[in-house]
């Protein structure tokens, strides 16, 4: 079981927390862009003040270089600036949902978080939004010239317009070039195993040594149920807070489901029962504090990443099984998708076991874990495409050197019993298609150094 102080755990849960508010952060297009206003507006109602507070000192050489139109002329040239970024934020903003919906069609519907998390898309936006915030506000403050008052043109202020305008549209060209290299299906999968690769160093970071299994005697024949609030995906769970319950309460607490599974509301997420068998607690009591254990685990209308590895395996293996469709039929882009879920696999292969449980500090077991388990991710990146794909000789061998590297990697032997399981299974697939002798003989080959990779030798 897990093994450190009340305090650590606490620690590696509020790390757990703190990459999924920044996953819900990244995923959205507005927060980056909204900022960008703001600090547009605030610049064009300083910027002018302090325009006017050093206009008359400002040397010779330097004035050469600002704006030297009269109030007509800025004004033009602001309206012009205002005019134009509004129509480019719309053509970027109109381009970004083509791109999305290209990407959804081509790959999978569950990528659409990759693109709107794109920061190259947030920083265009801002910089279109900021400008055009900015060149209205400082319009604004252009004045015609009174009987006792001179023009007002502030020149710093409209010479920074003129300059964000030229950093638009060079943002605009690379922004363009960004968007046909975004659309291309092999960015899409190098992106999502980026992400994954992230989950699992962040799984890997927050999850210390465990047991294999948690004894039977510890389970009760009766317990107590935490119900959903509501339906969803559970996307994060405050481990934290459900070992301070289980301390306070005196109770231990078992977790229903992994990260990634979806509920229904009034289903349970959660079982507990207390240590001392008896006692008993009144009606009211105990539904407040399943309630209370509820909250610890956070639900959503889709997946994220952010403590979800199955999601980006997920994702790739989606990918995989709509390009061997008949619509697609591209086995290639299958088969680069395996390399993908290979090297994620072969990462989860390596990695030491995952707790079963956490401990207070007095080592009593308090909160039983759902973890992801590596048989269940590899069904999930393998059943898919072996299904869909083994009809191709292409994917059918890729799939055969998936087993293999996995299986060199894995030195634990339940988790070599998963891809052995996996080995037999698509062995039984190919045999089912109608192959030629000579395919035949390259899939016994293949078959051949897959046997040998589960003995953790490399053939």
């Amino acid at each position: 079981m897990a093994t450190g102080t009340l305090k650590g755990v606490r620690w590696k849960s509020f790390k757990r927390t703190l990459a999924s508010l920044r996953e819900s952060f990244e995923t959205e297009l507005w927060p980056v862009p909204l900022a960008a206003i703001v600090v547009g507006v605030g610049l064009g109602i300083a910027l002018p003040l302090v325009d006017r507070a050093v206009d008359s000192d400002l040397p010779i050489s330097l004035l050469a270089l600002l704006f030297a139109g009269g109030v007509d002329s800025a004004r033009a040239v602001l309206g012009a600036i205002s005019g134009s970024l509004i129509t480019a934020t719309s053509l970027t903003f109109s381009l970004t949902v083509v791109a999305l919906q290209l990407a959804s069609s081509q790959a999978s519907p569950r990528i659409m978080r990759t693109f709107s998390r794109d920061r190259t898309v947030h920083a265009t936006l801002a910089l279109f939004v900021g400008t055009f915030a900015y060149a209205l506000t400082v319009l604004r403050t252009v004045q015609d010239g009174t009987p006792t008052g001179d023009p007002q043109v502030p020149r710093i202020a409209v010479t920074l317009a003129s300059v964000l305008t030229i950093f638009s549209v060079v943002m605009l060209t690379f922004f363009l070039a960004h968007l046909a290299r975004q659309l291309r299906v092999e960015t899409t999968m190098r992106q999502v195993h980026s992400e994954t690769s992230r989950t699992i160093a962040l799984i890997s970071a927050t999850e210390g040594e465990g047991t294999p299994a948690i004894p039977d005697t510890l389970r009760p024949t009766r317990w107590e149920l935490g119900l959903a609030r509501r339906s969803g995906f559970i996307t994060g769970v405050d481990r934290s807070h459900l070992v301070t319950i289980a301390v306070r309460e005196d109770i231990v607490i078992e977790e229903e489901n992994a990260v990634g599974h979806s509920v229904v509301r009034d289903t349970p997420v959660a079982r507990w029962w207390p240590r001392d068998v008896l006692f008993h607690r009144d009606p009211e009591e105990t539904e407040a504090l399943g309630r209370d254990i509820s909250r610890a685990f956070t639900l959503a209308y889709e997946r994220t990443a952010s403590q979800d590895i199955g999601f980006g395996i997920r994702q790739l293996a989606d990918i995989a099984a709509r390009a061997v469709s008949p619509g697609i039929n591209d086995p290639t882009t299958a088969v680069h998708v395996l390399s993908h879920l290979s090297a994620i696999l072969g990462d989860l292969a390596a990695l030491p076991p995952q707790p079963v449980a956490l401990t207070d500090d007095g080592d009593i077991v308090r909160v039983i874990l759902r973890t992801h388990e590596f048989g269940t991710l590899m069904e999930t990146a393998l059943e898919q495409p072996r299904r869909y794909g083994v009809s191709d000789p292409d994917v059918a061998a890729r799939l055969f050197q998936l087993i293999r590297e996995v299986a060199y990697r894995t030195t634990q032997p339940d988790r070599r019993n998963d891809v052995r399981e996996q080995f037999e299974r698509l062995k039984t697939s190919v045999d089912a298609v109608a192959y030629d002798s000579v395919e035949r003989e390259r899939f016994a080959a293949l078959a051949a150094r897959c046997a040998t990779a589960l003995t953790g030798e490399w053939a």
